[in-house]
């Protein structure tokens, strides 16, 4: 299984090979912007590369929204990022759960994110598959309980999008870690990334804070069960820079083993 990080987006492969990691995933634009990502001058390279490539979404995208200046910005943004990440041959574009606010009705959240894939469809279609991240906190998330990632695969299945379990996420969401790839699987049919990130928070905390492998709640040995269970590949986005993250992902490649 080939384990990998989130890296600087200046100059990706550099930051692989600074970490002797197989895989890298990064930003093409500002996390917390709407600017739709530029052209990379190094998209050829990173293509031809000997590394897989993962591309993150903004953070600001939330395709569940009520509020049309936030939903239709993100439809929009979703789409672009995906043809973009197409271009450094990206083999997902990870893409949070989103929720809706307090009092609002979370079925018209799950009916927003399947007119988001049904706009992208009608546009051309999405060039690299979207990864649905599970979310840490909000009791009005739409991917943070197993029976809100049921409602929404209900929702947009049809459209095969993919998942991506976060380990600290999960710790932190309530979702216990010994079962939840059978029970992600058993809903979505498939993961295909694991952010692996130990969390300074416990249980059900709703906390999203992310620790180095084994410095957290979590621990190693469990990390290491999800990815071996879910069977794909890895992403540590954890802090400390090349250091600390190629100690992630040495701990994790000895456990692999």
């Amino acid at each position: 299984m080939r384990i990998g990080a989130h890296v600087d987006d200046v100059d990706p492969l550099a930051e692989a090979a600074a970490r002797d990691a197989d895989l890298v995933q990064f930003f093409l634009a500002d996390p917390q912007g709407w600017k739709a990502p530029a052209a990379r001058e190094d998209a050829e390279a990173i293509t031809e590369a000997d590394v897989d490539v993962f591309v993150h979404a903004p953070y600001v995208i939330n395709l569940a929204s009520l509020n049309n200046r936030i939903r239709v910005p993100s439809r929009r943004l979703m789409l672009q990022h995906s043809k973009a990440a197409a271009k450094v041959g990206a083999k997902g574009l990870i893409v949070h759960g989103g929720h809706v606010r307090d009092g609002e009705d979370i079925a018209t959240g799950f009916d927003n994110w399947r007119k988001a894939f049904a706009y992208a469809e009608k546009e051309g279609g999405l060039p690299t598959r979207v990864l649905i991240e599970n979310t840490a906190g909000g009791e009005h998330a739409c991917a943070r309980r197993y029976e809100m990632i049921e409602r929404l695969w209900e929702a947009i299945g049809e459209y095969d999008p993919g998942f991506c379990l976060d380990t600290c996420h999960a710790h932190a969401g309530g979702l216990d870690l010994t079962d939840v790839v059978d029970r992600i699987k058993a809903i979505t049919g498939r993961i295909d990334l694991v952010h692996a990130n130990d969390s300074l928070d416990g249980f059900d905390s709703g906390r999203d804070r992310h620790a180095n492998i084994g410095k957290g709640e979590i621990g190693a040995e469990a990390i290491a069960h999800v990815i071996r269970e879910a069977g794909c590949p890895a992403v540590v986005e954890t802090k400390g820079g090349a250091a600390k993250q190629s100690e992630d992902i040495t701990t994790l490649r000895e456990l692999l083993k």
